[in-house]
């Protein structure tokens, strides 16, 4: 992948400019092309892009993608109820399991926030969503350079704040920011990718 903030896009082998943090891997072009920077809505899906962001803190995102399969038999599918549900037992499983990240820390952060994911839904379902997508900024300039993405935002920064509020965790502003991004709530496709243009 190249690393200079001054090359922008890379020219695919079907003749497509993608934001250059693509590379050439079928999956990341397919997580590019069809996902990221989508509008992502309901409180199951947010809650499986949280959990996984979550594990992404301190890896690499492809990493997570690879293993997405994997999480999602291990984590039943992201389904709070479900989630909440692990025990014990089920976490020495998980802490065994080598699909997913084997990270005790965030196995017990993605099990608190189902619980808590279900606090917030139970009386009101897609409270999740709403809450989430609360801050979403009206506005976003579209980046003409890598220089120009940001790690962090105010909005990702009150995003955090709130949900550590609620007691949500590994949800730092830097996760929160690739969140929005990788919801849709913002839209940084570099200027020059092919779904910037759309």
């Amino acid at each position: 992948m190249p690393t200079d903030v001054a090359v922008t896009t890379i020219l695919g082998s079907d003749g497509r400019p993608r934001c250059r943090w693509v590379g050439e891997g079928a999956e990341y072009i397919r997580y590019h092309d069809e996902e990221w920077g989508v509008p992502l809505h309901g409180d199951r899906p947010l809650f499986e892009k949280l959990s996984l962001e979550g594990f992404q803190a301190g890896l690499s995102w492809i990493t997570i993608l690879r293993r997405r399969a994997g999480f999602r038999e291990a984590f039943h599918g992201f389904d709070p109820d479900a989630v909440a549900a692990i025990d014990a037992d089920e976490i020495e499983a998980l802490m065994l399991d080598t699909r997913i990240i084997r990270n005790r820390a965030k196995i017990l952060a993605t099990i608190n926030n189902a619980r808590l994911t279900l606090e917030l839904t139970r009386d009101r379902p897609g409270a999740l969503d709403e809450l989430l997508w609360s801050f979403a900024p009206s506005s976003h300039t579209r980046a003409q350079s890598w220089a120009d993405v940001a790690a962090v935002t105010a909005e990702s920064t009150a995003m955090s704040r709130e949900l550590r509020r609620i007691g949500f965790t590994f949800v730092g502003p830097t996760t929160m920011y690739a969140l929005m991004q990788s919801a849709g709530m913002v839209d940084d496709h570099i200027a020059g990718c092919w779904r910037a243009q759309e």
